[in-house]
């Protein structure tokens, strides 16, 4: 098959003018101009017009199965006050709930075309059913939590490790919750683990003040509501960033969501370990955070990728759907970090991605040897192709390896 587009952007090379991209068994094997594409390759031909291919979007962090909490949290007066509240949200709903929940965002995600999702499981028994019954691409995280010191933790690694090999997808990963939701020996068994096994390791790390307050100073609003849950000794002045270094946490294979507390040397200190940030910007802006570092982080040479968060944290904005979509993350991210570039906001959800996933050259990208994972946004009389991606108003074609899954069609 072979696709025709006003442009082509690769992303990991500039914009191609009348471009096309041939595929052929799941993967692309020719990028370029359309009479150089059309004159190598004679599968079926097919012209999108007015518009711009460039490749399948990839969340790096996201809840599937709170798609639809949207709309039932407001934001609290403390970012603790927000995580008692969904607790207590999530004690009332059903396996139905969630497995309905997590399907719903799985439609979202595919027809706003991201193409490969790293979905942070709170119900295992959600896999592996759920993930084979969509096209997109999903890598599953299994999140843990263990707030006090006990023999457990090696065995809720181990559990988790278990249910997680039998999934078949080769890329998959543990997810201890956060800093303050771990012993530091779930930590330490989980990072063992992920490590053994070349998988994914991801936590929430640094995502609000109070969490930074509890580590440095032991005092703030999660200090004073942890206290009677969990251990505390392990509150002895480290930030949250240097409490995940303490027990061997940061690594190559280490995704660190939001990390929005972060001090100058935790951001030497990720750069150093080669752990990859994913920045939320709707979830980021429903709590007010102080402002992002992405120029700090960018200088110091950390990865930078965005994901969506869950709908739980994201507040309805005007010109933007309430659902979740990639898109309109990298719109608020533009919003708020006007001096980037589009070109460079569009390489967070794609070629910075698939590195933080160890998958460079697999996807991310429109290169010969890469999985055909393909959208297609229309120009929309914006004669600039990378600015037209980020006003889009829909994805006209979404392609997973090779497979045409929206619109809908036949692909027999």
């Amino acid at each position: 098959m072979i696709l025709r587009a006003r442009f082509v952007v690769p992303v990991s090379k500039p914009p191609i003018d009348d471009g096309a991209v041939a595929m052929r068994g799941g993967r692309i094997t020719s990028v370029g101009s359309w009479k150089h594409v059309r004159a190598e390759h004679s599968g079926e031909a097919f012209d999108l017009g007015d518009s711009v291919l460039l490749p399948g979007l990839i969340n790096a962090h996201c809840h599937l199965d709170y798609t639809d909490m949207a709309g039932l949290l407001t934001p609290k007066r403390s970012f603790s006050d927000w995580i008692k509240a969904i607790v207590s949200l999530k004690g009332d709903w059903s396996y139905t709930d969630f497995a309905q929940s997590w399907l719903n965002g799985a439609r979202q995600l595919l027809r706003s075309g991201t193409t490969t999702v790293v979905d942070i499981e709170a119900v295992p028994e959600l896999i592996p059913e759920l993930p084979q019954s969509t096209p997109l691409r999903v890598i599953s995280c299994l999140e843990m939590i263990s707030l006090r010191r006990n023999a457990s933790a090696a065995d809720l690694v181990r559990q988790n490790s278990d249910h997680l090999a039998r999934w078949p997808n080769p890329v998959r990963g543990l997810s201890p919750h956060a800093p303050y939701t771990t012993s530091l020996e779930l930590l330490w068994h989980a990072a063992e683990n992920a490590l053994a096994n070349r998988w994914l390791l991801t936590a929430h790390v640094a995502e609000s003040e109070e969490e930074f307050q509890m580590f440095t100073r032991s005092r703030g609003a999660m200090f004073r509501w942890l206290k009677t849950q969990r251990d505390m000794s392990d509150c002895v002045g480290r930030t949250p960033v240097q409490h995940m270094d303490h027990v061997g946490a940061l690594a190559s294979n280490v995704l660190a969501a939001h990390a929005n507390a972060v001090t100058d040397d935790d951001i030497t200190l990720l750069a150093r370990r080669g752990a990859h940030v994913v920045h939320c910007p709707r979830s980021h802006d429903y709590f007010k955070h102080q402002p992002f570092r992405f120029e700090d982080f960018q200088k110091a040479g950390v990865n930078i990728c965005l994901g969506t968060d869950s709908m739980a944290s994201t507040r309805k904005l005007r010109g933007e759907p309430l659902e979740l979509n990639l898109f309109s993350e990298m719109r608020t991210f533009s919003k708020f970090h006007p001096d980037v570039s589009p070109d460079d906001v569009l390489r967070l959800v794609t070629i910075n991605a698939a590195r933080a996933l160890g998958l460079s050259g697999e996807i991310g990208e429109l290169a010969p040897g890469a999985r055909a994972d393909i959208i297609a946004v229309l120009l929309d009389g914006i004669s600039d192709p990378h600015e037209a991606v980020l006003a889009h108003k829909g994805v006209v074609t979404s392609i997973i390896g090779g497979r045409w899954i929206w619109p809908p069609r036949d692909n027999g």
